[in-house]
């Protein structure tokens, strides 16, 4: 278990200072913090966490970490000046530990403890899809293995040592969600996770404007795939070429998923069943399952197809991967089926927004009964690929919408396409925001609709999606 002398340990090379005090947690947030934990004051233009020390300690924490000095009067050990035994004994808690950079000094000692620890760790990346995966990947892998998954979005440079400060001995196997938004990022996170098998669900045009092109995305997605060790596993998407073209940058062996019966397992007869969940036929050389999973929309077979790969490469049975693909709990996924007004119900997607996971949404609005209203919003970060992008989404809301709603300057360019693709003038209305949009959806909606909500965090379709629920 973690200690604060492990903790000044990984900071400064020095042993046995600072006393076996167990750390119970490690976080960056002082709202976090528990008896025991330590408090790791990130600087930040907005919130810098040397003014929640105070804070921290008051919730119980036994140690901070600080690159400045603090108004208050806290005992301090200067980690920048070579320890001497004298000043190692007389580390006690509460106490503050002074680095060069806090940053830097979380990350390091997240890497220090993964290294301590016998467990296999399973990188998951790709453009869409990531956090859903993981929760798959790791409901499978929970039917044998004592799993630890990355909680929530936890998957950068910040938030993946705090995840790795919470494995333990006790954890057999890791599922940790990789983001990416520039070449060299997940190079870095694999340095500190080292991981064993890598799953690579997709490259598509998301964070374009921040990656600045698509060549940037594939190389730095393909990082995960590269750091992998000989003995590692590399898994990746038959369906997607760009994917594929990692395969010359791994050393390790590859196991391929997809649609296409050349991958090594394939799915194929899938239907779709709106929020009963999907069905399908998996192959898996001579083998063949028949298979009904709680995902929605046909779009979520790949899902299915990483999350079974990951159990067939770490020795699964097949009673083993189907009771994790079929666990009820396994998918917390961010999209909600909740009821709206005049018993409507709303489909909640609004967590974020891509042309690809848009129309995996309107993919699964046409597979539900009821009349099909779309209110779809900007999506954001697609750089060059911004029109297009808009415009296949306003495609496919033509072809499956009865009721077309955007919000937003960007999402006009949907509306534009929905109605060249046949979708009557009168069943599009455009707004400039979600509050705009209010009122006349509340008048709209009627009993047997289904909503569809869908758009960029940005633009905080979630608010629009609560009232709408509220007035249920």
């Amino acid at each position: 278990m973690l200690t604060l002398g492990l903790v000044i340990e990984a900071l400064t090379g020095y042993q046995a200072a600072g006393g076996p005090q167990i750390i119970t947690d490690v976080a960056s947030d002082s709202r976090l913090s528990i008896p025991g934990s330590l408090f790791v004051a990130l600087p930040g233009e907005r919130t810098d966490g040397h003014f929640y020390v105070s804070a921290a300690f008051a919730r119980g924490a036994i140690a901070a970490v600080v690159q400045r000095d603090l108004p208050a009067d806290f005992p301090v050990l200067d980690l920048r000046e070579p320890l001497t035994f004298e000043r190692a004994a007389a580390v006690a808690a509460p106490i503050c530990l002074r680095v060069p950079d806090t940053l830097q000094a979380l990350q390091t000692l997240g890497a220090f403890w993964r290294r301590r620890l016998d467990v296999r760790v399973i990188g998951v990346t790709g453009s869409v899809g990531k956090t859903t995966s993981k929760e798959l990947i790791a409901a499978v892998l929970g039917t044998r293995y004592r799993t630890f998954k990355t909680e929530g979005n936890y998957n950068n440079e910040i938030g993946l040592p705090l995840m790795l400060l919470k494995l333990t001995e006790a954890h057999e196997r890791a599922v940790l969600e990789m983001g990416f938004y520039q070449v060299g990022e997940i190079a870095q996170l694999c340095a500190w996770a080292r991981p064993h098998v890598a799953v690579v669900n997709n490259v598509y045009p998301v964070h374009l404007e921040r990656a600045g092109s698509l060549e940037a995305i594939v190389q730095g997605k393909g990082e995960l795939v590269a750091a992998l060790p000989a003995d590692g596993v590399a898994i990746l998407n038959l369906d997607d070429p760009r994917v594929m073209a990692m395969r010359a940058r791994t050393r390790a062996r590859t196991f391929t998923y997809g649609l296409d019966p050349a991958a090594d397992l394939w799915a194929d007869h899938i239907e779709g069943r709106g929020l009963a969940g999907v069905h399908f036929h998996l192959h898996h050389g001579r083998e063949t399952l028949h298979l009904r999973v709680p995902l929605l929309g046909q779009h979520s077979v790949h899902t299915a197809l990483r999350a079974a790969a990951v159990g067939l490469v770490e020795g699964l049975t097949w009673e083993e991967i189907v009771a994790g693909l079929q666990s009820i709990g396994a998918v917390q996924l961010r999209l909600a089926a909740v009821r709206g007004p005049g018993g409507s119900l709303l489909i909640d997607d609004t967590y974020n927004a891509s042309p690809e996971s848009t129309i995996a949404a309107l993919n699964l609005l046409s597979e539900i009964e009821g009349r099909k209203v779309a209110v779809l919003g900007d999506m954001l970060e697609l750089g060059g690929f911004e029109a297009a992008g808009h415009r296949l989404v306003g495609q496919r809301a033509g072809a499956v919408a009865e009721v077309l709603v955007t919000i937003g300057p960007r999402a006009r360019l949907i509306a534009d396409e929905a109605r060249q693709a046949g979708l009557p003038a009168a069943a599009v209305a455009e707004f400039e925001t979600g509050e705009a949009a209010l009122p006349f959806l509340q008048a709209l909606i009627q009993a047997g609709d289904v909503v569809l909500l869908k758009g960029s965090r940005g633009l905080r379709l979630d608010r629009l999606a609560r009232a709408l629920e509220a007035g249920a």
